[in-house]
C-alpha cells in the first residue's frame, strides 16, 4: 500500500501558508493513489523532543548491549525511522524561520538521520540507507527574493539545507514548492498560493 509521510513544521495552528499547500499536495496525492495510507505528524505540537545525551548513548550502542533506558531512549527514533522507510512519498511543510528550518522540523531530523539505520559510513564514504522514493518540499518565506538567483538567496537556509539532507539520506527525488511573500498584500498572497497548489496536482 502506498504510504505518505507528511511532517507539518510551521508553529501556526491556522493560517499557516505551507500547510494549506501541503493540505493540497494531500488531497491531491490521495485522489491520484486511492486507498493509500497518510500518516501525519505536527511537529510543532512537541511531541518529538530535543534528542538527549541517552538517545545520543543508544544511537551508539551494540544492540547487545543496549540497556531498558537505552531502548526507552531511542523507542521514538525506531518509530520515527520505520515510518520513513515505509514510506513512498515524504511531504515536508518548511516555513522559514530566522532564515532556517524551524526548531521542531530539526529535532524530528535529529531523530531519523541515524548511523546503521538511514544513512552507514564504510571506506571513508557515506551512503544512504533510506527506502523513501522521493521527497516533496513545500517551503513558505515572508519575503521575496529567497529562491536561487534572487538577491536575498544567500540566507535561504532552506532549501539548500533539506536538498543536502535529504539527498545525504538516499532519496534522489526531491522536489521544492515555495510560495514567497507571505506578508505581502491578501492577492498577491492568494495568487501565489494558487501557483503553489498547481505545482502540487502536477507533483503528487
Amino acid at each position: 500500500m502506498t504510504l505518505l509521510l507528511r511532517i507539518n513544521s510551521s508553529s501556526r495552528q491556522s493560517g499557516s501558508h505551507s500547510t494549506a499547500v501541503a493540505d493540497h499536495f494531500e488531497t491531491c496525492f490521495r485522489e491520484k493513489h486511492p486507498g493509500c495510507r497518510v500518516i501525519s505528524r505536527h511537529v510543532a505540537d512537541g511531541s518529538i523532543p530535543l534528542i538527549s545525551q541517552q538517545t545520543i548513548e543508544g544511537f551508539y550502542t551494540a544492540p547487545t548491549d543496549m540497556t531498558d533506558g537505552l531502548r526507552e531512549a531511542t523507542a521514538l527514533s525506531n518509530t520515527l525511522i520505520s515510518e520513513l522507510q515505509q514510506a513512498d512519498t515524504l511531504l515536508i511543510t518548511a516555513p522559514i524561520y530566522n532564515f532556517s528550518v524551524p526548531a521542531a522540523l530539526k529535532a524530528w531530523i535529529d531523530q531519523i538521520v541515524r548511523m546503521g539505520h538511514t544513512f552507514s559510513y564504510e571506506d571513508g564514504s557515506f551512503q544512504g540507507l533510506a527506502k523513501t522514493r522521493r521527497a516533496v518540499v513545500v517551503c513558505a518565506y515572508g519575503a521575496e527574493g529567497y529562491l536561487e538567483g534572487q538577491p536575498f538567496a544567500v540566507a535561504n537556509f532552506v532549501e539548500p539545507y533539506l536538498k543536502f539532507l535529504l539527498t545525504f539520506l538516499g532519496i534522489e527525488d526531491i522536489r521544492f514548492i515555495s510560495v514567497q511573500g507571505t506578508t505581502g498584500d491578501a492577492e498577491t498572497v492568494a495568487e501565489r498560493i494558487a501557483a503553489a497548489k498547481q505545482e502540487c496536482s502536477q507533483a503528487a
